[in-house]
């Protein structure tokens, strides 16, 4: 042990003995230091086994879930093409069971639908008819009355053709004989305007020798004047004239094209008509086979029209709801709800952290307060999505925010008995890993 030493004149410590208690200082430390990381590495260690020694295997894993029919629930509507139509009638109930093809509902449109089919049906019979016509051919008496009117249209179509030739021809005398006569017209008055021309020129020399008044030359000009616009108006009217027979003759020209080709028009369509109740030619009685193919296609599709009427199960399931009663439109969610209630399934929403655990195959039981005890199920599919999740759990402090995964399970028969009624039930499920 070290003693220290206080000096008894100062009272301070001597160098020797600051020294010392230097070193007596960096022992403690030093100590305390290795003491404290033993302990904390030998504590760490005893953590650490008792986190392996603690830690317990999983062996289940639980998800909440909702009940559901085999296929999920089918919300029956009526088709597109029907959008907008009324329920006429509801042949069913909540909680029927129902076949494949069997009428749910019966729309509005059937009554209009029903009588195009019997239209299309009754044109089946017309053309099927007319067909049977066409291969059996003409009476003798049916193809002397069709010449008859071939001749007729002939006669006809001259004897109009002949008319408006002459129309034509009158029309275009009489426009030659107005040019004519115009024409004589104009002569006379530019030969008026000559002399009228001469004479002012000779009367413009007298005035200016003052041989004569200024009335007088004002006189002659005026019959100068007079001359030149009788001229000019005459002259305008020989254009008028020439330009209105034209557009007569035009017309007329018209009018004679159009009897012609007009008749012309008829007698190819009598003619064609003789030919073709003369004869029962291949292409006629196609022709006739055709219109009735296509009758026969327009059945069909009214037939199909129909159909769109009733509306039906597409298969063996159960009326789970109804939404639409007699007389009402078509309601956005469809007219019913149906389910395959006779194989009912869980669907489980897995954690995306879970969901690795899960494998096909593996045994399941389902729980919940709406039945006692609990249902068997198999894992049957896993799905390919992750997503939010739709079953909320009702504690308040759970994270409504989960990713999760839809796991189908498929239960046993006795299970799916006891739940036939109660689709969409949220249940607790639990996956034996």
């Amino acid at each position: 042990m070290v003693n220290l030493k206080l000096s008894a004149q100062s009272g301070i410590l001597t160098p020797r003995s600051t020294f010392a208690l230097s070193i007596i200082a960096t022992l403690i430390v030093g100590g305390s230091g290795i003491y404290a990381v033993r302990q904390f590495q030998s504590g760490g260690n005893r953590i650490a086994e008792t986190a392996v020694v603690s830690s317990p295997k999983i062996t289940v894993v639980t998800a909440l879930g909702r009940l559901e029919p085999k296929g999920e629930v089918i919300k029956l509507s009526a088709p597109t093409s029907a959008e907008g139509s009324r329920v006429e009638h509801i042949l069913v109930e909540e909680g029927d069971r129902v076949k494949a093809g069997q009428v749910i509902a019966i729309l509005d449109s059937e009554n209009r639908l029903q009588a195009a089919l019997a239209e299309a049906q009754e044109r089946v019979r017309v053309t099927q008819a007319n067909l049977m016509q066409v291969k059996a051919g003409a009476k003798e008496g049916e193809i002397t009355a069709q010449r008859a009117t071939v001749a007729r249209i002939k006669t006809e179509t001259t004897s109009q053709i002949t008319a408006q030739n002459a129309v034509v021809a009158r029309i275009d005398t009489e426009r030659q004989n107005a040019i004519a006569a115009q024409q004589a017209t104009i002569t006379r008055l530019e030969s008026e305007l000559a002399n009228a021309q001469i004479e002012y020129q000779r009367y413009q020399t007298l005035y200016q020798e003052g041989a004569i008044s200024a009335s007088i030359i004002d006189s002659k000009r005026l019959t100068l004047d007079r001359s030149q616009q009788q001229l000019k108006e005459a002259q305008a009217n020989l254009d008028r004239i020439s330009l209105g027979q034209a557009e007569q003759i035009k017309e007329a020209q018209a009018n004679l094209a159009r009897i012609s080709a007009g008749g012309q028009e008829q007698i190819k369509e009598a003619e064609a008509t003789l030919d073709k109740i003369s004869e029962v030619r291949p292409v006629d009685v196609q022709a006739a086979q055709a219109e009735v193919n296509q009758a026969l296609a327009a059945v069909k599709t009214a037939q199909a029209n129909l159909d769109r009427a009733y509306v039906k199960s597409p298969r063996d399931t159960q009326v789970l709801k109804i939404h639409n009663r007699p007389g009402e439109i078509i309601a956005p969610e469809g007219i019913a709800e149906l389910g395959e209630t006779s194989k009912m399934y869980a669907v489980a929403e897995i954690y995306e952290s879970d969901i690795k655990e899960v494998k096909n195959g593996q045994n399941v039981q389902i729980t919940s307060d709406s039945f006692p005890g609990e249902l068997k199920g198999t894992v049957e599919r896993i799905g390919f999505q992750v997503k939010k999740q739709n079953v909320i759990n009702t504690d308040p402090s759970a994270n409504i925010d989960n990713r999760v995964v839809e796991v189908r399970i498929r239960l046993d028969p006795t299970s799916s008995q006891k739940v036939t009624g109660l689709t969409n039930l949220q249940v607790k499920v639990t996956i034996d890993i």
